[in-house]
């Protein structure tokens, strides 16, 4: 990605953030949601928004289906914070990368705990001739 796609999709972030904070008041975006990451096209014309909702499955849920029915709203409101030719159509997901990487470190601290414990090496070390 280029420098100013990198620097659109930050923006986009920080004002999508700064929209669902202030002004939705839709009852199911009442969780607390990050927008962890803005993917755009090339064109710039349409964005994966991915979100990261606290709370259980159904919690998860409800958020998305909040933030895809608020969809048109925030779009207006993101069109008129940037200066953008055509304001992206935005697609919301969830990101699921946090509780992937929480299983992953748990498997590992499991792994860890069923290793026998580590026997404590008597050898010496390595003798260096000392040529001369």
């Amino acid at each position: 990605m280029s420098r100013r796609t990198d620097r659109i999709n930050e923006q986009l972030r920080e004002e999508i953030s700064a929209v669902l904070a202030r002004q939705v008041k839709d009852p199911r975006l009442n969780t607390l949601i990050s927008i962890t990451r803005v993917v755009s096209s090339n064109d710039l014309r349409s964005a994966r928004v991915y979100i990261s909702v606290m709370g259980n499955k159904a919690t998860k849920q409800e958020a998305l289906e909040g933030l895809q029915s608020a969809a048109s709203f925030l779009r207006r409101e993101i069109r008129d914070r940037i200066n953008m030719k055509h304001t992206p159509f935005m697609t919301y997901l969830l990101d699921d990368s946090m509780e992937e990487a929480s299983q992953v470190l748990n498997i590992m601290d499991q792994i860890k705990t069923d290793e026998p414990a580590s026997e404590s090496h008597t050898t010496e070390p390595p003798k260096v001739s000392g040529g001369g």
